[in-house]
């Protein structure tokens, strides 16, 4: 399963309805974002039984980003059962990514 994507208006039925959701604030001038990108699809397909990837376009939907305070792009936020569980900001590594998805479901 590759990466959904979220918008302002989906983005709390993501949150409810996924018992993991990992949601990547990104945006298309961005170039870490562009580099964590294949890395979150690969992640997606290794994880798809424990998590789901959505990416939120923070130019397209700035509503949910302002919200959660977000401030760096790419931003990662990690929510189990409907509550934020952790944030990650920067580019970093497939094995540091999911090591912080590991820790913290």
């Amino acid at each position: 399963m590759a990466t959904i994507k979220s918008t302002d208006e989906t983005f709390d039925s993501l949150v409810k309805d996924n018992k993991i959701l990992l949601t990547d604030f990104w945006a298309e001038w961005c170039g870490p974002c562009k580099q964590i990108a294949p890395v979150l699809e690969e992640i997606s397909d290794e994880m798809k039984n424990d998590v789901v990837i959505a990416k939120h376009n923070i130019d397209d939907n700035p509503n949910q980003p302002t919200k959660y305070g977000v401030r760096g792009i790419p931003t990662m936020l990690l929510f189990k059962n409907g509550e934020l569980k952790a944030t990650k900001v920067g580019a970093t590594t497939k094995s540091n990514i999911v090591s912080w998805i590991k820790e913290n479901i």
